[in-house]
């Protein structure tokens, strides 16, 4: 139980005694950190209910904790203003919490009570294209966020869920189909069996697909025929099927490469197609129930309601071809997801561009009582990554960049400040380019997750790649410095002890800031914000350099004084780590 959760308890129990909610007494950080530790505000919203004055309800709580045995953890208790309470907790409270923190293999935080199922769907490229800087939000949001899930005990799936059964898969048949036509696969007499190697790379389907596009833009035959065989293919044609295989496979190599590359794994590589055999019966059964209806020869759910602010189109099922759209394959990816995976909570991780979408989507799911009312169905959208001229970020020459070559962008300007900074000099070539491509993609990753999803921010590798600031490079020295000075104590036989009473500023301070984490993990967490726990790395990276100058621990002679300053050390390093990871960002072995 942490701290915080420990003083709630107390408070809350105070409240309960007054006649009050329980839920009056949550204890949170101050807002004012130069009065107290803690405040609690819950007088001023019980007052309300219980039709009292609420200072005297907070005198009458304030009575009850100081009467409680175990408050004995706090040290000074005052009520500000019209009934908020500041708490100031004891020093040896504050050692207590931090050695339970260091002899926990979690850090002091408990993992849910009753686990959640949980996919997470991030990624989302489609087939045949090569990962560009658009998939870069999704990818590291979306990691963070699962790792996150998990660590908080819940039973996680990471979904890439790819696009690979819609248009752009028939449209790039044709495409090929115009450009090498002896191929068997479009020779519908073929019984087969049709060639193992693929006809096409990654790169040659990502050269096909703007081709094509734009040809279908312009000519409404070609449009018609890019119809058609995704008609074709969704119906089982044998040799668009073969075809499909070798796009995805090629695609999946590819895309696999990248992902690997910036540290993203995902449990699943579901798409659309995974669902393909779901769709015309579950078609069928939403005309059958009267959920679905047929409109100029499509099929629709009508998802608009009374009270909506704005037009919400309804969702389109299937066009009056026959042909399926994504918003079919997402219905029956959330039907397939409750089903056969018993999921508790869907997220999401999409443009925010998406938000009609999914909104349709998602009201069409509990209509049709594919997900019930208990399903969390949340999309978390995301904003965009733009160039210094605030527009998303496009190459030099205007076109957008691949995500291979930003990985490469960022490892050569983090290679230029580790060689300016003279970082590393003596170490080996091959360990020096691997330090980079660490730091470049540590840079890449918190610049981004710095910034609240929701929020579009300016792509600046000259800063994001900085040792000094609030940058991934900063964080990742901190935590390769006290792994230094943990080993070169362990090289002086000095050991780490219990930890004490902290007599100095920045000593408390660091004690103080390490005993949030577990709320800040479950705040991270309900706010699906990713931000929060990049900001709280940096904090604690902050506070410990401020202790580090004060506390000179490998030359401190009071041995108990400097065994608890090394057990804070060493918690500060498992901290870090911790966050780091959940972050998606490596730490070097040394630097």
């Amino acid at each position: 139980m942490s701290l915080q959760s420990t003083l709630t308890a107390i408070f809350q129990d105070a409240f309960a005694a007054e006649g009050v909610d329980r839920s009056f007494g949550e204890v949170v950080i101050s807002q004012r950190p130069e009065l107290a530790d803690y405040q609690c505000n819950g007088a001023l919203a019980a007052a309300k209910s219980a039709g009292r004055n609420p200072r005297d309800i907070a005198d009458a709580v304030v009575a009850r904790v100081e009467s409680d045995p175990s408050a004995g953890l706090i040290a000074d208790l005052e009520i500000a203003g019209p009934g908020f309470v500041n708490i100031t907790v004891t020093d040896d409270a504050l050692a207590a919490s931090v050695e339970h923190m260091g002899e926990s293999d979690r850090l002091g935080v408990t993992p849910a009570e009753s686990p959640l199922n949980v996919v997470v769907d991030y990624g989302g490229p489609n087939m045949s294209k090569a990962l560009h800087v658009g998939h870069l939000r999704a990818a590291v949001i979306g990691e963070s966020l699962k790792r996150l899930t998990r660590f908080l005990g819940h039973n996680t799936i990471g979904d890439i869920h790819m696009g690979d059964w819609g248009m752009p898969i028939g449209q790039l048949i044709i495409e090929l189909e115009d450009r090498q036509p002896d191929l068997p696969y479009f020779d519908e007499g073929f019984s087969g069996p049709y060639p193992e190697e693929s006809p096409v790379d990654l790169d040659d389907l990502s050269d096909m697909y703007p081709v094509i596009t734009q040809r279908c833009a312009d000519d409404p035959e070609v449009a018609e025929r890019a119809r058609e065989a995704t008609f074709d293919l969704q119906n089982g044609r044998a040799g668009y099927l073969a075809l499909w295989q070798h796009f995805r496979d090629v695609s999946v190599a590819g895309q696999r490469d990248d992902f690997d590359a910036l540290g993203v794994e995902f449990d699943v590589w579901y798409g659309e197609s995974t669902v393909h055999d779901r769709l015309a019966p579950m078609v069928e059964r939403l005309l059958e129930s009267g959920v679905a209806k047929e409109s100029e020869g499509a099929v629709i759910v009508e998802v608009a309601a009374e009270d909506d602010a704005k037009e919400v189109p309804p969702l389109l099922l299937t066009r009056s071809d026959g042909s399926y759209l994504y918003s079919t394959t997402d219905l029956a990816t959330i039907e397939m997801r409750v089903d056969e995976m018993d999921t508790d909570v869907m997220l999401y991780v999409v443009d925010a561009r998406q938000s009609l979408h999914f909104e349709q989507v998602f009201r069409a799911a509990r209509k049709a009582g594919i997900a019930a009312e208990d399903v969390d169905l949340e999309h978390i959208g995301f904003g965009t990554v733009n160039g210094p001229d605030g527009k998303p970020f496009k190459t030099r020459a205007g076109g957008v960049l691949r995500l291979g070559d930003l990985i490469e962008i960022v490892s050569d300007a983090a290679r230029s400040k580790i060689d300016a900074a003279h970082i590393a000099d003596d170490y080996p070539e091959d360990e020096r380019a691997r330090i980079a491509r660490q730091v470049g993609i540590a840079a890449l990753k918190f610049g981004d997750l710095s910034n609240h999803r929701s929020s579009n921010y300016i792509f600046d590798i000259d800063r994001f790649a900085s040792f000094e600031g609030k940058t991934g490079p900063y964080l990742q020295y901190s935590a390769v410095r006290i792994a230094s000075i943990l080993r070169r104590a362990a090289e002086a036989n000095l050991s780490a002890g219990p930890v004490v009473a902290p007599t100095v500023d920045a000593e408390r301070n660091l004690m103080l800031r390490m005993v949030r984490l577990p709320e800040i993990l479950e705040r991270s967490m309900a706010l699906r914000a990713p931000n929060v726990v990049a900001e709280y790395a940096f904090d604690l990276a902050n506070d410990f350099s401020r202790f580090y100058e004060k506390c000179h621990i490998l030359s401190e002679e009071d041995p108990v004084r400097q065994a608890s300053w090394l057990s804070l050390v060493a918690t500060t390093r498992s901290a870090l780590e911790l966050l780091l990871h959940l972050l998606g960002i490596e730490i070097p072995d040394r630097m």
